[in-house]
């Protein structure tokens, strides 16, 4: 009977029927026309992706052009050339339409004009470090309506730092461990309309919440591998990653490979309002539309469409709410 197992499991699929969306099932389906990159422009890991007031997509790849802007209809809007982003991690835009790229490789967090002129530049080109002038591996950037600065440091930092809107240091705060206001791979941020702040601890597999001083105020546990943080006008709050686990590889980081891919949305409270779960797709390979292979960022726009950015799967895709 075991032998016989494969060939049954092969000759079920080849005559499986097609599948159909289930009448008062919701989720999200791939766009797979989307969006129409030109022929001569490449693709690495998509670790970076956002939306700015218009409904442009930006991505921050570690290919060429690094920062390739689509409209929603998948058309190329601009492309920065000259913004090396062999080590690209996230990127985003703040109230004034300013947009931020963070660099696990230079150790930097630099702002830009959204031709992709530098304004202002936070960390040390090329220093490791952990004091008021240096990061080590700046994994994300939160910036507030009056232009506080909140950075998450990183990979080889376990902190959260602080600058006021010129760049100067305010204060850091957290340290590597499992306790409250500690971190084990602090890997993305954001910021509500209230000022709380929102930090994915990814080898955790939790999101703290702190207030801007850097106290403490909750901690929401196992329910995801966050790798990522996304925080709607409405104060929604979106994340992708991994199902928690009790394992971690030989670096210690926690879901790596991850086991599947999931997709949620919460309120401030943490309470789930959606789970949503795309296919796991092979790494190294860019996989049917709708998979997802090590999902590392995911940015909403304001028809509730989803746009998620892959490591392994070297991509960035459209998702189209069904309802």
């Amino acid at each position: 009977m075991n032998r016989l197992w494969p060939l049954l499991v092969v000759a079920w699929s080849a005559s499986a029927p097609a599948q159909q969306t289930k009448p008062g099932l919701s989720g999200y389906r791939a766009d797979p026309s989307w969006p129409k990159k030109p022929a001569e422009f490449r693709w690495g890991d998509v670790p970076g992706v956002t939306v700015d007031q218009d409904d442009n997509v930006w991505m921050f790849t570690r290919a060429t052009p690094t920062v390739q802007v689509y409209s929603p209809a998948g058309d190329l809007v601009r492309a920065w050339k000259d913004v090396d982003g062999l080590r690209a991690h996230h990127i985003r835009i703040d109230h004034e339409g300013h947009v931020w790229l963070c660099n696990i490789g230079f150790h930097t967090v630099t702002k830009y004009t959204v031709e992709g002129k530098p304004l202002l530049q936070l960390g040390t080109p090329g220093v490791m470090g952990a004091d008021e002038k240096t990061f080590n591996k700046p994994t994300d950037v939160a910036v507030t309506p009056t232009g506080d600065i909140f950075v998450s440091d990183g990979y080889g930092n376990s902190r959260v730092v602080h600058f006021d809107k010129n760049g100067n240091f305010v204060r850091a705060w957290g340290r590597k461990g499992t306790g409250p206001g500690e971190f084990d791979i602090v890997h993305g941020i954001g910021v509500d309309s209230k000022g709380f702040l929102y930090v994915a601890d990814r080898s955790n597999a939790r999101i703290q919440v702190f207030k801007q001083s850097g106290e403490f105020v909750n901690q929401w546990r196992n329910l995801l591998v966050p790798w990522s943080i996304w925080i709607t006008k409405d104060d929604e709050i979106w994340t992708c990653g991994s199902s928690p686990t009790l394992h971690a590889n030989d670096q210690g980081q926690t879901g790596i490979p991850p086991q599947d891919q999931v997709i949620m949305r919460l309120d401030t409270s943490g309470k789930l309002l959606q789970l949503w779960c795309p296919p796991l797709g092979m790494i190294g390979q860019e996989g049917k539309p709708g998979e997802t292979c090590w999902c590392h960022a995911i940015a909403p726009d304001s028809k509730g469409n989803l746009y998620v950015g892959d490591i392994m799967g070297h991509r960035l895709q459209k998702f189209v709410p069904v309802r």
